[in-house]
């Protein structure tokens, strides 16, 4: 075992008096129900129109759907539920309900394909299924699940042609517990006060890159102590309004429209679904935004097309507002005094430019944006805080509840993933591997004590990740495993090479390879989008995806793109070579995660004759 070096650093666990009694989420919920009864807790979109619940309706409806699994036969204090669902409102009143007598809730991606849902909900020991719709039934239905008594289904179009005993609609659900002969108030309130804060909640079953995935264990003890961490750090508000969007599998997406709500009191709003995220944000206008990596580099991307295809006015008009609102940015970060001329010229380019940007994003109400899950390159967001739209970088693992660090106040040190929390201790093992110890750290993987015992020793969880510290920040090099040696012996981070190639508006993805080798090479994946909008403008015709991914112009303009961004890199980070995939990289084929990275070992073994032809040839 590596040693651990020393790190002196701010530590702190959760103080049982900052929550008093209520120190398990199904408490939470009923002191909000008491003191919050009749402001909004929940809003929601049914076809097209919002509705919304308040917080006394949302407790009541959790106890509703709680006895409910009692009636369908989930047993209290010692049995598990899956929910396999899009974000909704019935996910986290399933996800309530089954904390609230004691039975762990099991979120499954509903992007699994049905040997994965069968292989968690068995491993689980699932008597109760949530799933959204018919598609996610039939998974179920065609698995070989013999404990599970009961599938309720949220969503009943084409449920009428399915015959099997154990299917219910959620309407059932909360029928069957309104009704439920024990269903009364001080009954609930029996089993809620049964809950401890040192009971497994929630499994969290990590998307790994080999092998089948692990169930993290996950207490109340440890969300309550990662949540006072980050509170510390970043206090929320009552009156807050959150977007949930991102799978609700996810521990920053739980935290975010579940944990950190029931704390603080905020709403939490559920759209139409990721692919309505835009038009969503600029009706909900949300004070508190979360996105992956990947949400801001979209955003990035579709707004430089979106100027490059506007008029040569407004281009120069918004390059302009920018460079003012870029040098006003450098002057803050080294903590020098704005000039007049420039304090007048920032404010001309808000008022003329800037603020529509932000208005047409749907973050003009924004005061904490952050992102999180995996890294990404500090140019993508010195853009967004040039905008007046500071977005903080954090880190965390599923292991230790979500949140181990993040940027705190206007302190942000790009390429740094922020301050630590008061909730953990980080250390630095001597090959440079991030360790974290405290309340937070989970309760091991489910029906798995070897690789419990390999992941948290002497208290310490091996995180992975490969990190140093900068000053009082904590700065991810890249996943321990992902580490690139090259054949002279330099070490490479490919995540940064990666996320620098993907400032370009024209790469989604970007794979890069190199270990061992004389060079880097990256395979690469074109933003169909904003790629066919270029190949429009040049007249180039193209039917679908590999069409356009084929074709020669494309090539060498990606190319050309990559060998661009690459030149700026150091000599060792350049990529020498470069092949466009001829398709998209999806989920369903085991290419990405849930939360869209890179499951890098599957791409080098499925494209592994492909790399091999990019060093066929010395460039």
């Amino acid at each position: 075992m590596n040693a651990i070096s020393p790190l002196t650093v701010r530590t702190r666990t959760i103080d049982r008096a900052d929550i008093g009694e209520h120190d398990t989420f199904p408490k939470l919920l009923r002191r909000n129900a008491r003191d919050r009864g009749e402001q909004v807790a929940l809003r929601w979109k049914e076809l097209g129109v919002w509705r919304e619940a308040t917080w006394e309706q949302y407790h009541q409806r959790v106890r509703d759907v709680a006895f409910g699994l009692i009636g369908l036969g989930a047993t209290p204090g010692s049995d598990s539920i899956a929910i396999l669902a899009d974000n909704c409102v019935e996910w986290v009143l399933a996800d309530l309900g089954a904390q609230s007598i004691g039975v762990v809730s099991v979120g499954v991606y509903p992007t699994n394909t049905a040997p994965q849902v069968e292989y968690i909900v068995q491993h689980a020991g699932c008597s109760v299924a949530v799933v959204y719709d018919q598609e996610q039934l039939d998974k179920l239905l065609e698995s070989d699940l013999p404990g599970l008594r009961a599938i309720v289904v949220v969503e009943e179009k084409g449920l009428a042609r399915y015959e099997d005993s154990r299917i219910y609609t959620f309407e059932d659900l909360e029928s069957l517990g309104h009704k439920h002969p024990d269903n009364d108030p001080e009954q609930f309130d029996r089993f809620v006060d049964d809950t401890t804060t040192d009971d497994v909640g929630i499994i969290v079953y990590t998307s790994g890159t080999t092998g089948q995935p692990k169930g993290a264990m996950i207490s109340h003890r440890n969300v309550l102590a990662m949540a006072d961490g980050w509170l510390q750090l970043t206090p929320f508000r009552e009156d807050d309004t959150v977007v949930s969007y991102l799978p609700l599998c996810h521990i920053l997406e739980r935290c975010m429209s579940v944990f950190l709500p029931l704390l603080v009191g905020s709403t939490v709003h559920f759209g139409e679904g990721v692919h309505t995220i835009s038009k969503d944000l600029r009706e909900i206008a949300p004070t508190v935004f979360v996105g992956v990596p990947r949400i801001w580099e979209k955003m990035h991307a579709t707004h430089e097309v979106s100027i490059s295809e506007s008029s040569r006015m407004n281009r120069a008009m918004f390059r302009r507002g920018m460079a003012i609102a870029e040098a006003v940015q450098r002057r803050r970060e080294q903590g020098q005094s704005l000039p007049l001329g420039l304090r007048v010229g920032y404010w001309l380019a808000r008022v003329l430019v800037l603020d529509a940007v932000v208005d047409q994003l749907g973050l003009r109400r924004s005061r904490f944006l952050m992102c999180g899950a995996a890294p990404v390159a500090p140019e993508i967001l010195r853009f967004f805080d040039a905008l007046g739209l500071p977005v903080r970088e954090a880190y965390g693992q599923t292991e230790c509840a979500g949140l181990a660090t993040i940027h705190s106040g206007d302190q942000r040190r790009y390429g740094t993933v922020g301050h630590l929390s008061p909730a953990v201790q980080v250390r630095l093992a001597d090959d440079g591997e991030i360790l974290l110890r405290g309340d937070s750290v989970f309760r091991g993987y489910h029906r798995n004590d070897e690789a419990t015992a390999r992941t948290v020793v002497d208290g310490w969880l091996h995180t992975g990740d490969v990190g140093t510290m900068d000053g009082d920040c904590l700065r991810i090099t890249d996943r321990k495993k992902d580490i690139i040696i090259t054949a002279g012996g330099k070490n490479v981070s490919p995540q940064e090479v990666e996320n620098h190639l993907k400032l370009s508006p024209y790469v989604k993805e970007a794979v890069v390879i190199g270990d061992r080798r004389k060079y880097l090479v990256a395979l690469v994946q074109i933003d169909y989008e904003n790629t066919g909008l270029w190949a429009e403008r040049e007249g180039i015709g193209y039917t679908n995806y590999k069409d356009l991914a084929t074709t020669p112009e494309v090539a060498d303009m990606v190319t050309q793109e990559v060998r661009r961004l690459s030149d700026q890199l150091a000599r060792v980070e350049q990529v020498k070579k470069v092949s466009i995939l001829t398709k998209e990289l999806d989920e369903d084929d085991d290419e990405l995660t849930a939360t869209q990275k890179v499951r890098r070992r599957v791409i080098e073994e499925r494209y592994h004759e492909l790399i091999e032809s990019l060093y066929t040839e010395v460039p």
